[in-house]
């Protein structure tokens, strides 16, 4: 298995402690650990409950507890179709690990997070782009499923999706998460679903999940995105129980546990009592958020579209400007220490993904930054 170096992470790792304002990252700003415990009526106990927690290896699918409280998100769902996995990150790298073999073809939702991408070619796999459609006036995105149908044949052993989408901010709807199955189902394919920004919704709507709707689908999330806790590393898979199972096994090869103390912290945060808290403030955040950004592009239209995302803390921005997003993005790095991503890392030139979930004041700071950039390229003819 050889890697390709995954671009946005590496760029990520190497520049987003060292710029001075970062709008690169898609979640909203973490929470610490003092502010999650607040959130329960009981924190006397919870930081008891810590505090005595032994540093030991957890039970290496996640705890008891922990799986049956992910379980009642998902309708029909118990502790035995959970996998507890160290972030969304190696909850998608097991599923993929245990599906795609060398020779397989794998159909790939595009725009996407690149992990999937990278993974699937370094299992020996074909990736088959699935693209998003973008709006001529570029204020918009769509599902094409007559193009999946045409893409998915005998040969396909899995359809990967995300929704809420990364980077475009689209959510599918109940009728395109039923359509996507109802095409896998046609030839035995399975459907893996990422769903961290499942939450993250600015209408405070739930986005539907693919959960229910096919006997071969594995859902992936985790607490990075809707919840403001990356830092607990937290991820889970939620599929048939068979599977589940097998990749428990894979799991025993990668990080074999989560780690004890995010593994409790992880049930305080989803508990009936804490987690509507959690998703009411990321979405107080991201609606408030967003309209800077929104302000923003309108008042440097046309040049600059996008369409209004209906999940994440994130917006995918097109310019109109003569300039390859990376060079843009690197312009804005190293002229204006500020970081953004450059469309490229989607195999999408001439956008940029803005992320706005940190501090008001540093997003407009990094903003005016990025515009002082843009005024000094001219526009594409």
């Amino acid at each position: 298995m050889r890697l390709e170096t995954f671009e946005m992470e590496r760029m990520q790792s190497l520049h987003e402690h060292g710029v001075e304002i970062n709008l690169s990252e898609s979640g909203v700003e973490p929470l610490s650990l003092r502010e999650l415990l607040a959130l329960s009526s009981d924190e006397g106990r919870a930081l008891q409950g810590l505090l005595d927690q032994a540093l030991a290896y957890t039970q290496t699918n996640g705890t008891e507890p922990l799986r049956a409280v992910i379980a009642a998100m998902y309708p029909g769902a118990s502790a035995s179709h959970v996998q507890v996995t160290t972030g969304g990150a190696e909850a998608n790298l097991v599923s993929l690990l245990h599906l795609v073999q060398p020779g397989d073809e794998v159909v790939l939702m595009l725009p996407n997070y690149m992990q999937a991408w990278g993974l699937v070619r370094g299992l020996g796999a074909v990736v088959r782009p699935w693209w998003l459609r973008e709006w001529p006036d570029g204020t918009g995105w769509e599902v094409d499923l007559d193009g999946l149908d045409a893409l998915v044949g005998p040969k396909t052993r899995l359809v990967a999706v995300c929704t809420p989408n990364n980077p475009t901010g689209l959510r599918l709807t109940t009728a395109e998460l039923a359509g996507v199955c109802d095409i896998a189902a046609k030839h035995g394919t399975w459907v893996l679903s990422d769903e961290v920004y499942r939450g993250a919704e600015l209408d405070g709507h739930e986005s539907p999940s693919a959960w229910g709707r096919y006997d071969r689908v594995l859902v992936t999330a985790g607490l990075s995105k809707a919840y403001g806790l990356p830092g607990l590393r937290i991820g889970w898979v939620v599929g048939p129980p068979d599977t589940i199972a097998a990749l428990w096994a894979v799991h025993d090869y990668t990080t074999i546990a989560p780690a004890a103390l995010s593994d409790r912290l992880a049930r305080i945060a989803l508990s009936d009592e804490v987690r509507p808290k959690l998703l009411a403030r990321t979405r107080t955040i991201i609606r408030e958020h967003y309209a800077i950004v929104r302000q923003w592009v309108a008042a440097r239209s046309p040049a600059l579209t996008h369409a209004a995302p209906h999940a994440g803390a994130i917006a995918l921005v097109r310019y109109a400007h003569a300039i390859g997003s990376h060079e843009l993005a690197e312009l804005a790095r190293t002229q204006r220490s500020t970081l953004v991503v450059p469309g490229s890392q989607f195999l999408l030139d001439r956008h940029l993904r803005i992320g706005f979930g940190g501090h008001p004041t540093q997003i407009r700071d990094g903003l005016d930054r990025l515009g002082q950039v843009l005024d000094t390229v001219k526009l594409a003819r």
